[in-house]
C-alpha cells in the first residue's frame, strides 16, 4: 500500500462515517437548532466546552457564533469556557480539573441558556460535571457525543438533546463533530435571519 492509497483510504472512512451519520442524526441536529435559536431569541446565550479536539470544537462553534459563519449578520452571544487559561489553571489548581467547566457554568449559566458540550466519549469527568452544573442553573444541554454515548446520555434530562455520531472511532467522530457544529451554525443563521 502507498501514502497515497492511505490517505485515500482515511477520505473513504470519513465518507463512510457521514454517510451512516446522515442516516440517524438530522432530527437531533434540527432539534439542538431549535433549543439555540429559542435562547438566543429569548436573550440567552450558548456556552461550549470539551477537551483537546473536542475543544477546538467548542471553541470553532463559539467563533461562528461570535463573528460570523457564511453571511454577514449581527454577533450572537456564545462562550467557550475552554479558552481563558488564567481561570482554568486557577480551578484546576485550586480545586480539580474535573471542575474546570461547572464553576464557570455556576458563574455564567443563566436559566434559558444552552450548554453544547462536546465529547467522543461520553465519560470524561469534566464535562460530566458541566451537564450537571447546567443542570442545576437550569441550562438546557445539547451533547455532541459518539460511540455509545458514554456516561453523559444518563444524566441528560428529557428536553436535552444528544447528537450521538454512530462509529466508534475518535477521529472519525471528530470528522462528523464539524459537520455537526457547521450544520447548527447554517440552521441558527437560516432561522434567526432567514433561508439565503
Amino acid at each position: 500500500m502507498t501514502l497515497e492509497d492511505r490517505v485515500l483510504e482515511l477520505f473513504d472512512a470519513s465518507i463512510e462515517a457521514k454517510t451512516q451519520a446522515r442516516d440517524v442524526i438530522p432530527s437531533a441536529i434540527v432539534a439542538a437548532g431549535e433549543a439555540m435559536v429559542q435562547s438566543l431569541l429569548n436573550n440567552g446565550k450558548i456556552l461550549t466546552c470539551g477537551n483537546g479536539g473536542s475543544a477546538g470544537d467548542a471553541q470553532h462553534f463559539s467563533s461562528e457564533m461570535l463573528n460570523r459563519f457564511e453571511r454577514e449578520r449581527p454577533a450572537l452571544p456564545a462562550i467557550a469556557l475552554s479558552t481563558d487559561t488564567s481561570t482554568l489553571t486557577s480551578i484546576a489548581n485550586d480545586y480539580s480539573y474535573n471542575e474546570i467547566f461547572s464553576k464557570q457554568i455556576r458563574a455564567l449559566g443563566l436559566p434559558g441558556d444552552v450548554l453544547l458540550a462536546v465529547t467522543t466519549s461520553g465519560n470524561s469527568s469534566n464535562i460530566l460535571q458541566a451537564v450537571q452544573a447546567a443542570h442545576d442553573r437550569e441550562v438546557r444541554v445539547v451533547a455532541l457525543t459518539g460511540k455509545d454515548g458514554g456516561d453523559v446520555t444518563n444524566l441528560l434530562h428529557a428536553d436535552d438533546v444528544e447528537i450521538r455520531v454512530p462509529s466508534n472511532s475518535t477521529a472519525r467522530i471528530q470528522e462528523v463533530h464539524l459537520l455537526c457544529i457547521h450544520a447548527l451554525c447554517d440552521l441558527i443563521d437560516g432561522q434567526l435571519f432567514g433561508i439565503e
